[in-house]
């Protein structure tokens, strides 16, 4: 990601002033390029408190005059801000969706995509440094989805954003998309839901807690503590490992490597004992994608937004889904991976279910399984122009 300057939060609120806000954001070309905006202190749901937060975004196209054209776009997991190319020599990783001509077509509309708090994107996170300089490490607060949508709210003050055209989000991004629609309704004109449900359920909770407890109990994770010292990457490794296999469907992993073995390795040639024997084709798939993750991404934010994504309930002190749901004024566009095998389909036929009106739930017709809403986003482009991105 390209980086720029930080940029300082209006002194007065942008609902005062969205005009000056949004003429400060178009001094220069920013479509793709990290920035910054301090939000101030915030407090956790679950306890503790950061004395002065930054969220790092990216924006692509031109908030106009009235404020009306802007889309708030989240990033999954381990995503970052960095949605589209833009003015920038690296791929997004929803070039299918956004950019000129695209369905969220960057011509027309102004997008934002926020790092969120706790990431390792940019936003403050437990790597960032405490007033007295030292990494937050173990005593950054336990996040939840809420929490993050309360500090973006902030950053769509800072931007001079009142409202947003939609909020549009795939998987934990998704589940903040959501989030955004019960706890802002009067702020939110579309919400775009993918690849999720209204809660993370006891099987997506266990799924998660093995992720955890795999960077918990490297020996180098210290209680988060590592900074300066060996990163936990063994067991930052084996949780992306975990959660993998859960992304991808038993189909695609059985056309893709099958039985067979890995190059000139043999599953079966253990000749120096157990521990030497080659690796099948599989494998050494995973293994390449723990190594991937454990050189761009810190150990602490996975375990933080892992822990973030368990939290997600819009329900949860509200009544129900239903009743949380039912003072949402946006219009719902709901979507699910034919083939997901971690947030099932029947998730979001749930969640269409418990929302007001008759709320249809498109597929994504994909063998790969949850990773559809990434790879395979271009399949809801003609029902998205139609139903959300309308100028």
């Amino acid at each position: 990601m390209t980086v720029v300057d930080r940029i300082a939060a209006p002194a007065t609120t942008p609902a005062q002033t969205p005009d000056a806000s949004a003429d400060a954001l178009q001094t220069e070309p920013r479509d793709g390029v990290l920035c910054w905006l301090g939000i101030g202190a915030l407090e956790f749901e679950a306890g503790g408190e950061l004395p002065e937060v930054e969220l790092a975004y990216e924006t692509w196209g031109t908030l106009n005059a009235d404020a009306s054209n802007a889309v708030l776009i989240h990033h999954a997991l381990t995503g970052s801000t960095h949605v589209a190319q833009g003015h920038t020599e690296e791929p997004g990783w929803w070039d299918a969706l956004v950019g000129p001509g695209k369905p969220v077509d960057t011509e027309k509309y102004f997008v934002v995509a926020a790092n969120m708090v706790g990431g390792c994107y940019g936003s403050t996170g437990p790597g960032s440094p405490d007033p007295d300089g030292r990494p937050w490490g173990s005593r950054f607060p336990f996040v939840t989805i809420r929490d993050s949508v309360r500090a973006e709210a902030r950053l769509a003050d800072g931007l001079g954003i009142r409202r947003w055209h939609a909020v549009v989000g795939g998987s934990m991004g998704g589940a903040r998309a959501l989030e955004w629609g019960a706890t802002y309704p009067e702020r939110v004109r579309h919400c775009v839901v993918v690849a999720i449900g209204a809660y993370s359920t006891a099987e997506q909770i266990a799924i998660a807690q093995s992720q955890v407890l795999a960077i918990r109990q490297d020996p180098n994770f210290r209680d988060g503590d590592y900074y300066g010292r060996a990163t936990p990457s063994a067991g930052l490794g084996l949780a992306r490992r975990i959660a993998h296999i859960s992304y991808r469907s038993e189909a695609e992993l059985g056309y893709r490597f099958g039985r067979r073995g890995q190059g000139a390795e043999d599953p079966f040639d253990a000749s120096g004992g157990i521990a030497s024997r080659g690796r099948y084709q599989v494998e050494s798939y995973l293994d390449h994608q723990a190594e991937k993750l454990v050189g761009r991404f810190d150990a602490n934010s996975y375990v933080i937004l892992t822990e973030a994504l368990m939290s997600h309930d819009v329900g949860r002190g509200r009544g129900g889904v239903a009743r949380a749901l039912a003072g949402a004024q946006a219009e719902f566009f709901l979507a699910a991976v034919d083939s997901d095998r971690l947030y099932f389909p029947e998730q979001s036929e749930e969640l269409a279910a418990a929302l007001p009106g008759d709320v249809p739930v498109y597929r994504i017709d994909a063998k790969i399984g949850h990773d559809g809403f990434l790879t395979e986003i271009g399949q809801l482009g003609s029902e998205l122009r139609k139903q959300v991105f309308t100028l």
